[in-house]
């Protein structure tokens, strides 16, 4: 986690975000104190693909078209 003054991090906020979407946490500070921290949201942090393409499979198995067409619904939803 790397630590960065206000002012800096005012000046340098494009470069900082570009960290923080590579995964870095950034600490804020005025004066020596910290007073904010930039840090990825939960929702971006990845999945496991395997655990994902698993839940998926599972979903599928307890949903059925019952002998509808995935074409005729999505013409339906159209009009």
């Amino acid at each position: 986690m790397g630590t960065v003054g206000a002012y800096e991090a005012k000046t340098h906020l494009p470069k900082l975000l570009e960290r923080v979407r590579k995964g870095e946490k950034i600490t804020i500070t005025k004066h020596g104190v910290p007073i904010a921290v930039l840090q990825p949201p939960e929702s971006v942090m990845k999945e496991d693909p395997q655990k994902v393409i698993s839940e998926l499979r599972a979903f599928r198995r307890g949903h059925r078209l019952n002998g509808l067409s995935l074409k005729d619904m999505i013409r339906e939803g159209r009009r």
